[in-house]
């Protein structure tokens, strides 16, 4: 019956099927076809069944529906410019002037779906909504002429000059600004009409196309590179991580203006709630970033910490950092504080400090309140009964709230075992679950309160709540939450409180890694790594003890973009948005992994000189460090062959080469084996580089260096999806790859870093970025190697 319905306003069969399986929506265009059918008869135009369709699909909210049905049905409200104060873009018919641009009428006043949004309270101004969505307004074809003919004269010396290179879609858009209702085909065509009586035909040059005009170019301190994520890569476009986050931007409402927001719920108190609401927060945005305190962060949180904070500070806000502390069996003091730790290492400071528990008093006073107005029980039903999407109902839904009240205080007595009691919620939420737990019993002492509860609530019950509680105006969540946002809503308006808006965007994800913290949990009890931030990994902590700038992140984070789409992204965009900070904050060091020994044996002084060695060559200004350079230096192992192949470039027999920052060409004279014909040192001599002839190729070296351990690192898996069982059918243990870590025990360094510590960041030119790690010791540095100079182009 539903399904003839819906096609019989012009839906297809499958928009129709589509349909249905959105209960909320369904039912709400079966009563508005319903009610339109009784004043027009059986049969709906597709005109007006497609009114009825984004009535029903864009308001969500059943209390002003009717009203609306009823100016459709009565054909007072005819275009869906009426309806939502936009025309859908097309291109306009036939050849003439400004052929191309589109019909797209921006709304200039509210409509009637942002009009009663933005009255929630009933009853509605008849006459106020009537002239603000335009009911039996007629514009005259004079009234269209005399608008079109009063903005080109407007433009008229800019047409002139430009002819049809002018932007036709400015004269457009001012002419519908002074003729709101009118139709925008007829004012196209008079639009069309006047500026070829104006221009007279096009000419040759006329159909040209017009030459771009380059952009003006930002300082680099000014923008950064927006992603557009196609495919699993990545172009960009110039555009400030705070453009992004502005309220405008994202289309977000304003604080107190909740009710504005599409499916949000308006209950004869909200309008009381929002005014005490702004009184509180003086307008201010706010926002709260909320971790669950069990583990690591990881890459995805570090969108989440942007997004969260980012949107307050780009808004003029504030952010909490609120631990969602809720369930203490997997809750430890060491994550509480590598929390903190690393939202401030990405640069943010919360504007305080606050927990779940910190609200457990309230929570359970208003989960009383909850069961004496009808709106929760105390359940019996096992977890594994009320799994999935589709559990049978509970027998104990009905019970009475006297009741349920005293069981209530039974389980936070102690009185029932874990798993034998539950509270739960009366509401089905958007995925169609029902009744969502609200407590469950557990006899887990908590970190910060003790014995003092043996009942702990849920998310779905304290989320939404101490949001209310901190005045929080965006909940920002991902989108797997969007199945919630109903209960959100629902509950707060249950028990009368302030209730923000939950919002969601999309995920972000990378490549050949797992984030899960039960499979990093895995990985280190099998030792596949060291422990949470092992340097292969991507939590946050791994990735600062690798090396990776918090800037880094941060850029990795606005070229990704704040979209809804969930985007999986390959780890060397990230690596790339580390090279780019640490060229500009790494300084210069020499390294020599596998170190060849090498004699001078015409040094030219009695003993050793002091080379001067820029922190970054490209910009002296930023200083040198002194390096010894003595009769014996190291080189690298590879910088040596004893027969140079064609386009070998670096140091052979008869092939000299400069020493980097020396000023001297070494040519080698004699290559010393050990016993089996392994080369161990080269004799070779100098040459001054400004009266020799110019080398092929300059190489590193160290001189009176530091050993030190250097740690290598590979991808951690060998597929993109190690998780994905038609991609490694025997799971993610069994993806590792062998090769992702190698440790060079007997490296050397030059002196210039002997007093770095862990953290401190270099690039050990011709090598790579390199990072200090906290293995460290006196005597004996450990770095880790962040990225190599340059993309390896076998990545795939």
């Amino acid at each position: 019956e539903a399904l003839g319905l819906f096609t019989g306003i012009g839906l297809s069969e499958a928009k129709a099927r589509e349909t249905l399986r959105n209960g909320a929506l369904s039912a709400l265009l079966r009563r508005a076809v319903l009610q339109a059918r009784s004043a027009l008869g059986p049969a709906l135009d597709k005109a007006t069944g497609t009114l009825l369709y984004n009535a029903a699909a864009r308001l969500k909210d059943p209390k002003h529906l009717g009203f609306l049905v009823g100016y459709i049905a009565r054909k007072e409200i005819l275009t869906d410019l009426q309806l939502s104060g936009t025309v859908r873009p097309r291109p306009p018919p036939g050849p003439g002037p400004g052929r191309g641009v589109p019909l797209f009428i921006p709304a200039l006043s509210p409509a009637a779906l942002e009009y009663v949004r933005s009255h929630p309270l009933e009853p509605l101004d008849v006459a106020d909504f009537e002239r603000a969505c335009g009911v039996g307004v007629c514009i005259t074809p004079e009234q269209i002429e005399e608008a079109v003919e009063a903005v080109i004269s407007k433009h008229r010396a800019e047409l002139l000059a430009e002819r049809y290179h002018f932007n036709m879609g400015l004269l457009m858009g001012e002419a519908r600004n002074q003729l709101r209702w009118a139709d925008g085909k007829s004012v196209k065509n008079e639009v069309d009409l006047q500026v070829l009586h104006l221009l007279g035909p096009k000419t040759e040059a006329d159909l040209e196309k017009k030459p771009k005009v380059a952009k003006a170019r930002l300082a680099p301190a000014e923008k950064q590179k927006v992603a557009v994520v196609e495919n699993g890569d990545m172009g960009t476009e110039t555009q400030s991580l705070l453009e992004q986050l502005q309220g405008e931007a994202l289309k977000f409402h304003k604080p107190g203006e909740n009710y504005k927001t599409e499916g949000y719920v308006v209950t004869p108190n909200t309008m009381a709630l929002l005014k005490q609401h702004l009184a509180i927060t003086g307008g201010q945005v706010r926002t709260r970033f909320p971790p669950e305190p069990n583990g690591i962060l990881h890459i995805g949180h570090a969108k989440a910490i942007n997004f969260n904070f980012g949107y307050a500070k780009a808004n003029g806000g504030v952010c909490f950092l609120r631990y969602d502390d809720t369930n203490p069996e997997k809750e430890e003091e060491k994550y509480f504080t590598a929390i903190r730790e690393m939202v401030e290492w990405l640069g943010y400071q919360p504007y305080a400090v606050t927990h779940a528990s910190d609200y457990f008093d309230q929570l359970y006073a208003w989960a009383l309140e909850l069961i004496r107005r009808g709106q929760a029980y105390v359940c019996h039903q096992k977890v594994e009964e009320i799994k999935g999407h589709n559990p049978p109902p509970s027998p104990w839904r009905d019970r009475p709230v006297e009741e349920s009240l005293l069981l209530f205080e039974d389980m936070r007595k102690g009185k029932f075992g874990e798993g034998e009691a539950t509270l739960r919620m009366k509401l089905v939420m958007e995925d169609g679950k029902m009744d969502p737990v609200a407590y469950r019993v557990k006899f887990t002492p908590h970190h910060r309160t003790g014995d003092k509860w043996c009942i702990y609530p849920t998310y779905d019950y304290t989320h939404c709540l101490c949001d209310s509680i901190e005045h929080i105006t965006h909940s920002l969540c991902t989108k797997e939450f969007q199945a919630r946002r109903s209960s959100y809503f629902w509950l707060c308006n249950a028990l009368d409180v302030y209730c923000p808006v939950q919002w969601e965007y999309g995920r972000l994800n990378l490549l050949y890694t797992v984030v899960s913290k039960r499979k990093i949990i895995r990985l280190v009890e099998t030792g596949a790594v060291r422990d949470w931030d092992d340097p292969r990994l991507f939590t946050l902590t791994a990735l600062r003890r690798r090396g990776f700038p918090p800037e880094a992140i941060n850029n990795f984070c606005a070229r990704v973009g704040v979209t809804v789409a969930q985007a999986t992204m390959e780890p060397h965009l990230l690596e790339a948005c580390a090279r780019e900070v640490l060229n500009e904050q790494a300084p210069r060091a020499m390294a020599v992994l596998e170190p060849l020994k090498v004699t001078i044996t015409n040094f030219p002084a009695p003993k050793a000189l002091e080379v001067l060695v820029p922190n970054f060559p490209a910009d002296e200004s930023r200083g040198f460090h002194k390096v010894p350079f003595h009769q014996t230096i190291y080189i690298e192992e590879t910088d040596f062959r004893e027969e140079a192949d064609k386009g070998y470039k670096r140091l052979a027999p008869g092939q000299p080469v400069g020493l980097r920052h020396t000023g001297y060409i070494i040519t080698v004279q004699n290559v010393i084996k050990d016993v089996s014909g392994r080369v161990i040192e080269l004799e070779v001599t100098c040459t001054k580089s400004d009266v020799a002839e110019k080398p092929k190729a300059f190489i590193h070296w160290v001189s009176a260096p530091l050993a030190c351990e250097v740690r290598l690192y590979e991808r951690l898996f060998l597929h993109k999806n190690p998780e994905d069982p038609s991609e490694v059918p025997g799971g993610f243990l069994s993806d590792l790859n062998p090769d992702s870590l190698r440790v060079v025990h007997n490296a050397l360094v030059d002196s210039s870093v002997h007093s770095a510590q862990p953290f401190d960041k270099f690039q050990f030119e011709r090598l790579g970025y390199f990072s200090v790690d906290p293995d460290s010791e006196k005597g004996k540095m450990v770095f880790n190697r962040t990225v190599t100079l340059k993309e390896d182009p076998g990545k795939a």
